[in-house]
């Protein structure tokens, strides 16, 4: 049955991230936030993702005082984030107690909607963050990562959808991070997620391929409820859809949005001039504006291209971009066919820039890899060939239970690792994602409160966690 669509606005998180590298300030953003809040969205996605790296790591922003300032002018739309489920925002499975704790604050500091989700699908590392959500009465969106390989098919994802409903999911997200999602393909896959489960259906996508609007349309006529789109200053290329077209679509017809264009429009007036001087500065690369057809070829996500090609200019070897592009299959074959998608997109992409630039496969193979293979991060899509494990883990045994069932409780001896920059309760969790980076920030705070230069304040501390 027809009825009106929600949209979820990206601009504040996903659209910026996939744009100019999550560069944008609180200050950049928080004098819009009033007017976003007031347009009738769904949601506004707004931390989550690379945001918290990127506040500590380049904008010597504290990402808890980020959101507690959004939360503080969003009054009426839900705040959204994205969570990697034991991997929480970071890049590797931290114990259970600083999910929980992760999942607690988060709440506590303004979030009402998490989308959680796992590189794998491996319903197991969704587990504690689902538990730890419904305890502090969020709202668990669990999210399909999709992707195309000889394994999956539209029935891999409605049984997966299915499964987390039963964990008590209280919407899905089909979480297309490449942009692979072929309008009819998108019509049959949210037609038999809807047949099959009764919670909400979002669908979240990048233009890269140039398909975006249109899998959009097709998933709104087959009853998807919820769609995310990106303000068009930040919008297309390897951002999301933008949202005025499809809301001027939709006007109208039994899909109305009933979102005010007017609005819309006056809130793109004030992120243009930002836009420009994203361009200007040379961080807003026209490269990932474009429709690149070789996301569809290779399955490779707008992110992990830029990053490979970041790779191989380092290594002097940009003229090798091509055959690294044909090796990523390979390794994602050798590696079990896991969905391209934080971690997993950034251990493959190496693994296949070292394979061409060592001349031999797998005579370098990273640590992360190593990890991959032997099952740290989880059970791949198809159990990994026993003699190709061998080969790159030798005797070591494989981890067949849930990952995060081997890793101790954390938060005890991160807390007393950090005990001399704790300020706020806080701390203790940006320290256990981003240990030195988020040292760095602690540094820079207390330097900046007692108007001292940094390097007189303990710059030579070298923290080195367990």
């Amino acid at each position: 049955m027809a009825k009106k669509v929600g949209i979820t606005e990206t601009i504040l998180r996903d659209a910026h991230q996939s744009l100019i590298a999550t560069r944008m300030t609180t200050e950049e953003m928080l004098p819009i936030v009033a007017e976003l809040d007031d347009i009738g969205y769904h949601s506004l996605e707004a931390w989550g993702g690379a945001t918290f790296d990127s506040c500590l790591r380049f904008l010597n922003e504290d990402p808890w005082e980020r959101l507690r300032r959004f939360k503080s002018v969003a009054k009426k739309t839900p705040l959204q984030m994205l969570f990697r489920g034991q991997n929480i925002l970071g890049y590797r499975h931290y114990a259970d107690d600083v999910v929980e704790y992760f999942v607690q604050k988060s709440i506590a500091n303004g979030i009402d909607i998490l989308r959680i989700f796992d590189a794998l699908n491996d319903i197991r590392n969704f587990e504690t963050a689902i538990k730890a959500t419904k305890k502090e009465k969020g709202h668990v969106q669990a999210a399909v990562c999709y992707t195309i390989s000889p394994v999956h098919s539209n029935r891999t994802f409605i049984d997966l959808a299915k499964r987390l409903e039963d964990m008590g999911a209280d919407s899905i997200c089909i979480k297309d991070m490449a942009g692979l999602l072929t309008p009819y393909v998108a019509y049959d896959l949210v037609k038999g997620m809807k047949e099959n489960i009764k919670i909400p259906v979002q669908l979240h996508t990048h233009y890269t391929s140039g398909m975006a609007s249109m899998t959009y349309l097709k998933a709104i006529e087959a009853g998807v409820d919820v769609v995310d789109c990106a303000l068009s200053p930040f919008a297309m290329g390897t951002s999301q859809p933008p949202t005025e077209p499809l809301v001027a679509t939709l006007k109208g017809t039994e899909y109305d949005t009933g979102i005010s264009i007017e609005k819309l429009t006056h809130a793109s007036e004030y992120f243009r001039p930002l836009r420009e001087k994203y361009l200007n500065s040379g961080l807003l690369d026209t490269k990932v504006l474009g429709v690149d057809v070789n996301t569809l070829k290779y399955q490779v996500p707008g992110g992990m291209l830029s990053n490979l090609v970041s790779q191989l200019k380092q290594q002097g070897k940009e003229e090798k971009f091509e055959e690294v592009l044909k090796e990523i299959p390979a390794v994602r074959a050798d590696f079990g066919y896991p969905p391209l998608v934080t971690p997993t997109s950034q251990i493959v992409g190496t693994q296949a820039v070292l394979n061409v630039l060592m001349g031999e496969r797998y005579k370098m193979v990273s640590k992360e890899s190593k990890a991959l293979v032997k099952g740290e991060y989880g059970t791949t899509p198809v159990p990994i060939d026993p003699e190709f494990r061998k080969k790159i883990i030798g005797d070591e045994e494989p981890v067949t239970v849930r990952p995060a069932d081997l890793l101790k409780p954390e938060l005890d001896r991160l807390r007393e690792e950090i005990k001399e920059y704790l300020e706020s309760d806080e701390d203790v969790l940006s320290y256990a994602l981003f240990d030195q980076v988020a040292v760095k920030y602690f540094e820079y705070r207390r330097a900046a409160k007692y108007k001292i230069e940094p390097s007189m304040v303990n710059m030579s501390s070298q923290i080195h966690p367990a």
